[in-house]
């Protein structure tokens, strides 16, 4: 390990977060602009150092934020201890890169909004925040910036609070990601229960007491597993728990753009891959992610085809790509000899998603701020003729999301299906579940996210046609104020569009390129590479069998979009208006919700609270004090001050004492009786007392021993 001062990199824009809270209204919009654009880009350059010194050594970067440790409990004793590698190195490059890009472009945004120091201030915690979650070397170190970019989500997600729809969006972000944090907690104490650990670069000594059997045969490892997975699928919004996402839309369109793009929900990605020596314990535990994965990434899609709210397509768009990325984390191929899966791909596509994704949400910001913040794509048209900058970068943006070659996605989506068909759980053998891992699965997963990259593609060119092509739909008004950008937002949607182009020729396969797959050699020290071999026969035909895909969604969405909604629209919506109802409310998910969880729950809280608290708890307080009260009341009549009234209140009482004596003398004069028998005899037995005087005082007789003198 080369010690490095890693601890700069969260502490700037912390250091930013805290100023522009706590300064930001006093020293006004230009100074605090500069300290938060100032504080994130000097973490970029910190972390660009850390990398080049990081290419040279072949050790990791190594740092902690304080020296003296930070829980003592028991036999934990850990420190709050960062470490930067070749995989936390890629995260925080995009984290800082992407995260500045989006300041920047906030700066132009926000530019009129009166909580704009405030927004700055929350943008500097999260990035903060997200850079703790990656550089911690430990799993609780990684908890920390976990809940910090959950907070910040809130924070900025619900940053118009004044509106009731974006504060409940907060609140369900928070809740829902509560969850699953629940999960990784639950997974942090069953690993220190039992490997005495939480240091990620001491795990892969304990691989043997994972892999024990804990339950129905299963390993420990398995459990772990499932526990971290549970807060991966909050964090990345992977199916149960995506539900939070699409409504994270209600925040401003910086803030769409950097949780979406390039922070918090890669977050779980990110974990499954650091983690990745114990999902190879039990190769299932990645079938499992691979399957949720899947079926997440088919099933946004489905809903994204009939969204026409601008963001929320780009929304559940982001939902099926993270399925993407857990389709690669998942993708194992299980040898006698060794465990490896498609990490390497996964990585990949979160790198190239951060770029053209970002490009995406910032470029309906410019949309929505030439509209004065109309956001229904049935209200658009024709936009390209007044957008030249926004219009030409959004389609290099939409060509690289729907995996048109050359540019980035469609090398990091290839990667993804090719390694999904090579996938392989268990050793081919003859038994069911051997066949079914080793023969079907892979292939089932492959169709399914083919389908999804034709549904990608077709949901994305219908916004893109709705929203640039055809006559504009919207009022005379509003078609009189359309204007394009500032430098400030335009600016920053070149730089990411050309990267969305560009950055995907760094991970061009060998079978293609005699320069070698730079990105995964990078990655080669902490994840190996899936062991899947491939001819570049095999590769073409997986490729054109994907752009195949691709080009279909894209033509189908010209015929029926090109010029508006299409006759042939209309009539499919009026054939089938039930399904076409369906599917435009989500499958009705955030009801079936509402009606099997959130809505019991109320009630069971609003017993609780009425009956429990409120009847029981509060009545009884509410019964003594009253009882108190009542007495008080009476008693306070008899204190009339008159020394003579006292004392016949004294007398009144005594003799009431001596009559009820005497009452419970007669009544009970047998247990008397008895007492006096008893004490009788040994009256009778002892010596009648004289007088004593001092002539006739006995002498003490002598006890042997006890030194006394008769």
């Amino acid at each position: 390990m080369e010690e490095f001062p890693l601890h700069y990199i969260p502490l700037l824009p912390l250091a930013g977060a805290a100023f522009c809270l706590l300064f930001g209204k006093r020293v006004g919009k230009t100074i605090t602009t500069a300290v938060a654009l100032c504080s994130v880009f000097g973490s970029g350059l910190l972390v660009a150092s850390a990398v080049r010194l990081l290419h040279e050594s072949p050790v990791p970067l190594t740092d902690t934020f304080f020296s003296a440790t930070w829980i003592s409990a028991g036999d934990l004793q850990l420190s709050a201890g960062l470490t930067l590698d070749r995989l936390s190195s890629v995260l925080c490059m995009i984290v800082t890169g992407i995260g500045f890009l989006i300041h920047v472009y906030a700066s132009g945004y926000m530019a009129h909004d009166e909580g704009y120091t405030r927004f700055f201030g929350y943008l500097n915690l999260f990035m903060g925040a997200m850079l703790i979650l990656v550089l911690g070397d430990s799993m609780p170190v990684t908890f920390v910036g976990w809940e910090g970019v959950g907070l910040c989500s809130y924070l900025l997600i619900g940053f118009w609070y004044d509106k009731e729809a974006n504060a409940n969006a907060g609140r369900k972000a928070f809740v829902v990601n509560r969850i699953g944090d629940f999960g990784f907690l639950l997974a942090m104490a069953y690993l220190f229960s039992l490997t005495g650990t939480l240091k990620y670069a001491e795990l892969p000594s304990h691989l043997q007491t994972l892999g024990q059997t804990a339950w129905w045969g299963l390993p420990a490892a398995f459990f772990f597993g499932i526990l971290v997975l549970v807060g991966a699928t909050g964090k990345s919004a992977q199916i149960p728990l995506y539900v939070w996402l699409p409504d994270a839309m209600a925040g401003p369109t910086p803030v769409s753009a950097l949780i979406h793009a390039a922070t918090m929900v890669t977050a779980g990605v990110y974990v499954c891959v650091r983690l990745h020596v114990a999902f190879e314990i039990f190769p299932l535990t990645l079938a499992i992610i691979a399957i949720i994965g899947a079926l997440t990434a088919l099933f946004a899609a489905t809903i994204g085809v009939l969204q026409r709210d601008f963001k929320k397509v780009l929304a559940y768009s982001t939902v099926s790509q993270l399925g993407f990325m857990f389709v690669g984390v998942g993708s194992a191929i299980n040898t006698p000899t060794s465990v490896t899966s498609n990490y390497q791909g996964a990585i990949f596509h979160l790198m190239t998603h951060a770029f053209f994704k970002a490009g995406l949400f910032l470029g309906a910001g410019s949309v929505m701020h030439a509209l004065s913040g109309e956001g229904d794509i049935t209200r658009m048209g024709g936009l390209r003729k007044h957008l030249p900058h926004t219009h030409a970068t959004f389609l290099l943006c939409c060509l690289a999301i729907a995996g048109i070659i050359p540019l980035s996605g469609f090398w990091s989506k290839d990667a993804i299906l090719g390694g999904a068909h090579a996938a392989m759980w268990l050793p081919k053998g003859t038994g069911g579940a051997e066949v079914f891992f080793a023969h079907h699965l892979g292939l089932i997963l492959y169709l399914i996210l083919l389908a999804t990259a034709a549904c990608t593609a077709f949901y994305m060119f219908r916004l893109y046609f709705l929203a640039f092509w055809g006559e504009f739909r919207g009022t005379d008004e509003e078609l009189h104020h359309i204007h394009e950008s500032p430098a400030s937002m335009t600016g920053v949607l070149w730089v990411l569009a050309i990267g969305a182009v560009g950055v995907g020729f760094l991970g061009i396969p060998d079978v293609v390129s005699s320069g070698g797959n730079h990105f995964g050699e990078w990655l080669l020290p902490v994840v190996r590479e899936q062991a899947a071999e491939e001819s570049a026969r095999e590769f073409w035909t997986l490729a054109v069998i994907a752009l195949g895909a691709s080009a279909a969604g894209i033509g189908l969405a010209a015929a029926l979009y090109l010029h508006g909604f299409s006759d042939q629209v209309r009539a499919m919506a009026a054939a089938f208006p039930s399904v076409y109802k369906f599917v435009y409310n989500k499958y009705y998910i955030d009801e079936f919700y509402n009606a099997v969880i959130v809505q019991p729950l109320r009630w069971i809280s609003l017993g609780l609270w009425k009956v429990v608290d409120s009847f029981f708890i509060d009545g009884t307080v509410r019964l003594v004090g009253g009882l108190t009260l009542v007495v008080g009341k009476v008693v306070r009549y008899a204190q009339t001050g008159d020394v003579h009234h006292y004392v016949a209140g004294m007398l009144a009482g005594a003799a009431l004492v001596f009559g009820l004596s005497v009452q419970l003398g007669g009544c009970h004069g047998y247990k008397f009786a008895e007492a006096a028998s008893v004490a009788t005899p040994r009256l009778q037995r002892m010596p009648r007392r004289e007088h004593v005087t001092p002539d006739n005082v006995p002498l003490l007789p002598a006890v042997p021993g006890n030194g006394l003198i008769r």
